[in-house]
C-alpha cells in the first residue's frame, strides 16, 4: 500500500496517494483531510489511514447529514445519506412533534437533524454501544438531548411511556451471514452489533415494533429503515403489534423506511 511521508504535505501528493490507492473521489476526499490535519505528522496519519481503508468520515472525525456536520469516532457507526429519508418521513408525518426519541442512535445524528429541524424539542438518544453514547452526547448537547445507555427500551425513562410523539429507530437490518459481504469500510471498522440484524435481518426490528405501542403516545409515529427484500415482512410485523403501517421508498436513495401508527 501507498504510503505518505511526513514531509509530503503538498495537495498534490495526498491526491497522488489516494488515486493510487482507489479512491474514486481523490481530489474531494483530500480536500476534506487536508482541511482537517492540524500538523503535517497528523497529516501523514490521516492519509495513511485512508489508504488502508479506513472509512474518509472516521478519518476526518466526521459526517455530513442533512446539513449538520456530525461528530464521528472509530467504533461507532458512520450515518448514512439514504437515512435522510427517514428524517423527511418523520417530520412529514409529525411536524408539531414535542417528544422524539432516538433509539439505536449510534452518532446521534438522526436525533440532531431532527430536534434541528422541530425547534425546542424533549430529545432523547438510546444505544447499547458505549462509543455510540459518547458520540451521540456530542452531537445532541445543543438539543438539549439526553442520552442513555442500554438495550433498546430498558435504556430509556420510564417516564417515556405514553409520551412519545417520534420514536426513531435505524436498527440492524443486515442478516447475519450477509455481514461478511459488506464493504471492508463497513465490515472492518464499524461496530458489528450496528450492522448484524439476526437471521433475516429483522430480530432487532421486530423487538422494537412488539414494544413501541407502550411508548408512543396516541397518534405517535414508529420509523425503521429497511432493505426493499424486507420491507414486506417489516410490514407485517408493525401490524402484529397494533401499529398502522404504512411503506416510503426513495428510488433516488434508494431508502425503505417503514412507519408505524399508534391508534
Amino acid at each position: 500500500m501507498p504510503s505518505l511521508s511526513p514531509r509530503c504535505t503538498s495537495a498534490d501528493s495526498v491526491v497522488a496517494a489516494l488515486r493510487t490507492a482507489g479512491c474514486v473521489f481523490a481530489e474531494d476526499e483530500a480536500r476534506l483531510i487536508l482541511a482537517a490535519a492540524r500538523t503535517p505528522d497528523e497529516l501523514a496519519d490521516m492519509v495513511d489511514r485512508r489508504v488502508v481503508g479506513h472509512p474518509l468520515e472516521l478519518v476526518v472525525g466526521w459526517a455530513e447529514f442533512r446539513g449538520l456536520r456530525v461528530t464521528v469516532a472509530p467504533g461507532v457507526f458512520v450515518p448514512r445519506r439514504r437515512t435522510e429519508f427517514l428524517v423527511d418521513q418523520a417530520l412529514a408525518l409529525a411536524p408539531g412533534a414535542r417528544v422524539v426519541v432516538d433509539l439505536c442512535c449510534g452518532s446521534g445524528a438522526v436525533g440532531a437533524a431532527l430536534a434541528a429541524a422541530l425547534g425546542p424539542v424533549e430529545l432523547h438518544s438510546a444505544d447499547i454501544d458505549p462509543a455510540a453514547v459518547d458520540c451521540a452526547r456530542r452531537n445532541t448537547a445543543d438539543a438539549g438531548g439526553e442520552v442513555h445507555t442500554g438495550d433498546l427500551f430498558e435504556a430509556l425513562p420510564a417516564g417515556l411511556r405514553g409520551r412519545i410523539d417520534l420514536l426513531a429507530a435505524n436498527v440492524p437490518y443486515v442478516p447475519t451471514e450477509e455481514v461478511a459481504l459488506l464493504p471492508s469500510e463497513a465490515r472492518d471498522h464499524e461496530p458489528l452489533v450496528a450492522l448484524d440484524g439476526g437471521t433475516d435481518g429483522l430480530d432487532i426490528l421486530r423487538r422494537v415494533a412488539a414494544e413501541a405501542p407502550q411508548w408512543l403516545a396516541p397518534g405517535g409515529h414508529l420509523l425503521v429503515e429497511t432493505s426493499e427484500r424486507q420491507a414486506p415482512a417489516a410490514v407485517d410485523a408493525f401490524a402484529h403489534s397494533g401499529l398502522t403501517p404504512r411503506l416510503a421508498v426513495s428510488e433516488e436513495l434508494y431508502a425503505h423506511v417503514v412507519t408505524g401508527t399508534r391508534p
